[in-house]
């Protein structure tokens, strides 16, 4: 990589750095669109500082969040209004999520620091009859239109953080505090491992470095 090119990224990074936004949420109205007007339980798995759950809160009857990282689910607790039906725990996401079904599972930014395959049926065996799978995940970048999303995103990246912060500098919010690792698998890889465990599961790559799944439980 030329030096040019080296000093373009970093000033991508410092402006980046200074208007930050949460890619994730960028994808909540989306998630929404895939599931239910109304629905009884939903289950959030790397719940995060609560900021879907919340959301889901509007037309679950009762939403349940885990995360292993207890300081960010003490942050989601204290964000969340004590009339929502939203529980919060920290939990392992292949063995503590409580022995229930539920009739709409998310999953954000977080499969990825799980065994996918052990994770994918974990979530499976929790789904109800008729329930909805949605999960927005992180995967390497290997191919050609990887690469090519990825060149296309960066600059949306900072054109979208300056106008959601309007050219102000602004902190971190708290979803963006959780703790973060690098992908490692490769998309063609996920969507190969994702159909042996979810027959018709539709995945899709995503901007901002993102794909989705989306699967129905029959």
């Amino acid at each position: 990589m030329t030096t040019l090119s080296h000093r373009i990224l970093r000033a991508l990074d410092q402006f980046n750095a200074v208007h930050p936004w949460d890619h994730n949420a960028h994808y909540h109205p989306w998630i929404l669109r895939q599931l239910p007007r109304h629905f009884d339980s939903a289950l959030d798995i790397g719940a995060g500082s609560g900021d879907l759950a919340r959301l889901l809160a509007k037309r679950a009857s009762t939403v349940h969040g885990i995360d292993s990282d207890p300081k960010i689910i003490a942050q989601a607790q204290e964000l969340t209004p004590p009339a929502t039906p939203v529980t919060f725990t920290t939990a392992d996401a292949l063995t503590g999520i409580p022995a229930d079904s539920y009739d709409v599972i998310t999953c954000v930014a977080a499969i990825h620091h799980l065994p996918f395959t052990d994770a994918l049926t974990v979530f499976r065996q929790h789904l109800a009859p008729g329930g909805t799978l949605v999960i927005l995940g992180l995967s390497r970048p290997t191919t050609p239109g990887d690469y090519l999303l990825g060149a296309v995103a960066s600059p949306l990246n900072a054109v979208t953080g300056w106008l959601k912060n309007r050219g102000r500098t602004a902190p971190r919010p708290a979803s963006m505090t959780a703790l973060t690792r690098p992908a490692d698998m490769s998309f063609p890889c996920i969507v190969r491992e994702a159909h042996a465990v979810l027959p018709g599961a539709r995945l899709r790559r995503r901007l901002f470095w993102r794909y989705s799944l989306v699967w129905h439980r029959r």
